[in-house]
């Protein structure tokens, strides 16, 4: 069997169970959603052990600048912020089957992440 290269450099071996954890981010909630459904709806097709989505905490980002580019006049002010969402999956799954799960099209503008570990 062929080994596949994890995080940290350790290898794993396709016919074994892996627990691979799935992270998504995005800054469009409904792209994010979606990405997460569609993942969740082909694994419980092929019968895994799905937990999430999970909702992390979203990230604020936020920068406040002086609207005057000469910086005279009235102190006015724009605010602008950016908010980064954040979803976690976890399969239980041979590798084999996960490349499969995740051939899935993929919304623009959404992160995906796959940590492989031992179950």
């Amino acid at each position: 069997m062929a080994a596949l290269k994890g995080k940290g450099g350790a290898e794993f071996e396709e016919g074994r169970i892996h627990r691979i954890r799935v992270t998504l981010t995005s800054r469009n909630v409904s792209n994010l959603e979606k990405v997460c459904r569609d993942l969740k709806q082909g694994a419980k097709d092929k019968k895994l052990k799905v937990s999430g989505p999970v909702r992390m905490p979203t990230k604020h980002l936020k920068i406040c600048t002086r609207k005057s580019p000469c910086g005279e006049g009235t102190n006015t002010w724009d605010k602008f912020e950016m908010r980064i969402h954040k979803r976690v999956i976890d399969l239980h799954s041979p590798t084999e089957i996960v490349r499969q799960i995740t051939a899935i099209t993929i919304e623009p503008g959404v992160e995906v992440e796959v940590t492989m570990t031992d179950a």
